[in-house]
């Protein structure tokens, strides 16, 4: 046992120990529920007082598939990660028992070991990941224009050209605060409904007019509510 302990904390191995101890914490905290695997939470879009998304849908928006990071293979940042020092921990083990020697020596040869070993690692891990691709398909997180086109409830006391603030439902249920702004001089209170018809990037804000449900082809007269 003191061996075991003498070579995990020895040059290079400690190096993956310690990554290793902290990929462990992580995955027991997952397991507890107390972390989330893929580093993502629940589907939401929060638009902020400036107008900043923050798009949460089963990830975190921005990076390919499921809006969370994603790394070698497609496959979450997370488990490409703990399968990089899970590996690399074992080669590193190994490789110092047999051939690091004690002393002054052993430095020079550690060094040698290591980075040898985080690219042996490296490309192992791209091969352990491939397979497990095909668990985690390519889907997009939302984004604000998803919402051009959609009703919302206006939650200021008025909008015009500089100010106003609305709440907004996605297809997915998920409920979002955004700035809207609006050209004219129609009546837009809070509790009343609009229509986001078009976003503006430069100003991160949504234009926003009255919402006439006879108008609407999808409800008016004729329309098909389903």
């Amino acid at each position: 046992m003191g061996a075991f302990i003498a070579a995990a904390t020895g040059f290079p191995t400690v190096v993956f120990t310690a990554a290793l101890a902290v990929v462990v914490l992580y995955w027991l905290l997952v397991a507890l529920g107390a972390a989330d695997a893929h580093g993502h939470g629940h589907a939401h879009v929060h638009v902020h007082i400036r107008g900043h998304a923050h798009a949460n849908a089963r990830g975190h928006g921005g990076d390919r598939g499921h809006g969370y990071g994603r790394w070698l293979g497609g496959v979450p940042v997370t488990l490409a990660f703990s399968l990089f020092v899970a590996v690399g921990w074992l080669i590193s083990f190994c490789v110092s028992v047999l051939l690091v020697p004690p002393g002054p020596a052993g430095v020079l040869v550690g060094a040698v070991v290591l980075i040898g070993t985080g690219y042996v690692s490296w490309q192992a891990t791209k091969l352990l990941v491939r397979p497990l691709h095909r668990l985690f398909p390519d889907e997009h997180g939302p984004s604000r224009l998803d919402f051009v086109g959609l009703t919302c409830t206006i939650r200021t006391g008025w909008v015009d050209a500089g100010f106003g603030q609305a709440e907004v439902r996605s297809a997915d249920g998920s409920a979002a605060t955004v700035q809207v702004r609006q050209t004219g001089n129609d009546a837009l209170a809070s509790g009343s409904t609009g229509l986001l018809y078009a976003y503006d990037e430069p100003g991160e804000f949504f234009w926003v007019a009255p919402y006439d449900s006879a108008l609407d082809p999808r409800t008016g007269p004729g329309g098909n509510p389903g």
